[in-house]
């Protein structure tokens, strides 16, 4: 195969003009709003696992975290729609940019810890010196624990960006391995088929975990700071 292998990774255009913005709204679709008073099985699967991950989610949190509720579920159904839909042949995985990664994380990350500054002031200021830190210690605990803080949004996208793209550069790698063998050994290009079948299987997994791991790191950093 001659195609690049970064090429999934680029921004998808039309007439010269990016269309990111259609690819991310596409999902939605996949979400219909119950307008029966009898709803579907697959309508009724989605709503009893928002109503699962919501209950689990948001049992440790107060009545003021519990007000997020509905943003946090709509981001791991987004985050998670997206990355399934971007293991289709030929589609593009908004989630494999960084930037957009960042656009996700860094307001969410930055509405939390503001709201933790504006409602406990105090326990956030202490959150930047742990009780009985020795005199000397206390500037560089001070630097790095405001450096650990900055860094949270970052390690949000940077584990979404990087999970996402290792197993899309694998799938392509085992899938131009896999036809290049069919000339030279059909059992080991089947082999190889095989191991590519259960990555696949294993990708869709990992698109579902992202989602959860991402929205759930979100909701202890809110957590922490009401």
């Amino acid at each position: 195969m001659n195609e690049n292998l970064f090429a999934s990774f680029i921004t998808p255009t039309m007439m010269g003009l990016p269309i990111v913005m259609l690819i991310i709204m596409f999902p939605s679709m996949l979400f219909p709003s119950a307008t029966r008073l009898i709803n579907n099985r697959l309508v009724s699967i989605q709503q009893w696992l928002v109503r699962l991950a919501t209950k689990q989610m948001m049992a440790i949190h107060s009545k003021k975290g519990q007000t997020w509720a509905l943003m946090l579920m709509s981001l791991m159904m987004f985050i998670g729609s997206t990355n399934l839909l971007g293991l289709l042949p030929h589609s593009f995985t908004p989630t494999t940019q960084l930037s957009m990664n960042l656009g996700m994380a860094i307001p969410l990350w930055a509405g939390a810890v503001i709201l933790g500054f504006r409602h406990k002031t105090k326990l956030s200021l202490a959150h930047f010196l742990p009780q009985g830190t020795p005199l000397p210690l206390i500037p560089m605990l001070v630097i790095i624990e405001t450096i650990s803080l900055f860094i949270q949004p970052m390690a949000l996208a940077v584990r979404l960006t990087a999970n996402i793209t290792a197993g899309h550069l694998l799938i392509h790698l085992i899938g131009s391995a896999a036809l290049a063998l069919m000339d030279i050994n059909m059992a080991t290009a089947f082999i190889t088929f095989l191991i590519l079948v259960l990555l696949t299987v294993l990708e869709f997994a990992v698109a579902l975990i992202q989602a959860y791991v991402f929205t759930l790191l979100v909701s202890l950093y809110l957590h922490d700071n009401t």
